[in-house]
């Protein structure tokens, strides 16, 4: 396997990744959004703002993932 299909492979699974994050039940928010919905609730849904934490989190990884290549 040459060395660009590997890294188009890759690229296909991050781009198959990030697409799921805005298909769940809980789609992946944007920073602003999550200082809105902190400011807003306060401290009520944790549960949710948890969540849409980590989906942010989870874009974030895959972004940095992708510039990388």
């Amino acid at each position: 396997m040459t060395k660009e299909l590997k890294v188009s492979k890759i690229q296909q699974w991050l781009n198959d990744q990030q697409n799921m994050l805005d298909k769940g039940i809980v789609a992946t928010p944007t920073e602003e959004y999550l200082d809105k919905f902190c400011k807003a609730n306060h401290g009520s849904g944790d549960f949710l703002l948890m969540q849409l934490s980590k989906n942010y989190g989870y874009q974030l990884a895959l972004d940095n993932l992708q510039n990388q290549l």
